[in-house]
């Protein structure tokens, strides 16, 4: 039966492609349902293919607070943690009860950002908020969000060798920014961000990690690299940094001629650009120009052809996820034709799009969404294109 429906779920993509053209050469295939569950608050995915085939996507879960009595749901959650789901048919279905991937035992986890190494391991980065009481967060710089008092305390790295059935971590991955001076209840703060490593055809990885800056602007990108699967870090240059408008959540590809590229958020409202910084001496020195369009944040894939699929989330009217297919070397991001591939989003809560190959011709687009700005929950979705 089950391999039945799955002929079916085939068949209505094979059918729907011919209705639904977003742009020359780009199909919409079908939408499909990830993960959604009215008890949990289920946010920030990230997916790889694994060797065997299967694709694993991982994803920020935490208790449906409105439930309980909220006002409404945050994404700073003592009880949030990263949770993992599977497909073995293409993205057409998932497992539906998720793997608990990691809780950190110090408070809430956040974002988890998968990386698929080499050498067959999983790569996971996030980072933590710990709750604290007043005398502490007036000591770390704390933030304040609704009767609760939070520090942030960075990034930690957990590690998987055999294909994300079990973890290892919370690993520190250091703090070697020269800049950084911050610290935490855990000690200093720790490397951190929201958004894809890439390992480079020598087998560095990449890694765009925020830092405040000192500046009116608040924040700032900088690379740090590994040249030991993600064991240990060390920095290598400033990306981008403005002063007067925050860059962080940032995505860093390797192009086919070894440019380093990183598709950077901005935090430039209401404008909301996005940045690109280009590196064609291995990362010692970027350049920074704004894209021209929004996005909220960005993700590169790689496509087949050596092109790159550049989606993002949109959080201005109408919501949803858009994207654009830039030429190898992702020089014509200005002039690359941008396509809808939803704008039926309930509000602004929703984006963070991040993409996989599921085979030669077609690609899986998964990110977080709702259909109810404050009072729903939030699932994972995705949607499964086919591109010429």
């Amino acid at each position: 039966m089950r391999f039945f429906l799955q002929f079916l779920l085939i068949l209505f993509s094979v059918v729907a492609m011919h209705a639904l053209q977003l742009a020359p050469g780009v199909n919409k295939l079908t939408d499909v349902e990830i993960y959604n569950d009215s008890a949990y608050f289920s946010a920030f995915p990230s997916v790889v293919r694994l060797d065997n085939g299967d694709l694993y996507l991982a994803f920020r879960r935490a208790p449906n607070r409105i439930m309980m009595g909220a006002e409404r749901n945050r994404h700073v959650d003592a009880n949030s943690y990263l949770v993992s789901v599977r497909s073995s048919d293409g993205g057409l279905t998932w497992s539906q009860e998720p793997q608990l991937m990691f809780a950190h035992p110090y408070g809430g986890s956040q974002d988890p950002c998968l990386l698929a190494l080499n050498n067959g391991e999983l790569l996971c980065t996030s980072y933590l908020w710990i709750q604290v009481g007043p005398r502490l967060y007036d000591q770390y710089e704390g933030r304040f969000y609704g009767d609760d008092h939070w520090t942030f305390a960075g990034g930690f790295v957990i590690r998987s060798s055999d294909g994300g059935t079990t973890w290892q971590g919370p690993i520190n991955p250091g703090s070697p920014i020269p800049t950084e001076t911050r610290s935490t209840m855990l000690g200093k703060l720790p490397l951190y961000n929201r958004g894809a490593l890439f390992q480079g055809r020598d087998g560095t990885i990449h890694w765009a990690v925020a830092c405040e800056n000192g500046l009116k602007s608040g924040s700032s990108v900088y690379l740090v690299q590994s040249r030991e699967n993600g064991h240990t870090w060390q920095y290598r240059s400033v990306i981008a940094q403005l002063d007067s408008i925050g860059l962080n959540e940032t995505s860093i590809y390797e192009t086919p001629k070894g440019d380093l590229v990183a598709f950077i958020r901005s935090l430039d409202y209401p404008t909301d650009q996005g940045y690109i910084a280009r590196s064609s001496d291995g990362g010692a020195t970027f350049t920074l120009q704004g894209m021209g369009f929004k996005g909220h944040p960005f993700h590169a894939l790689r496509l087949p052809d050596n092109r790159v699929l550049l989606t993002y989330g949109y959080r201005h009217a109408p919501y949803g996820i858009r994207a654009r297919i830039l030429n190898a070397e992702c020089t014509d991001y200005a002039t690359a034709q941008e396509f809808i591939i939803r704008d039926d989003g309930g509000g602004t809560d929703l984006g963070y799009p991040w993409a996989v190959m599921i085979d030669e011709h077609r690609v899986l687009v998964t990110y977080y969404f709702n259909y109810e700005q404050l009072r729903g929950t939030r699932q994972i979705l995705g949607t499964i294109l086919e591109i010429e």
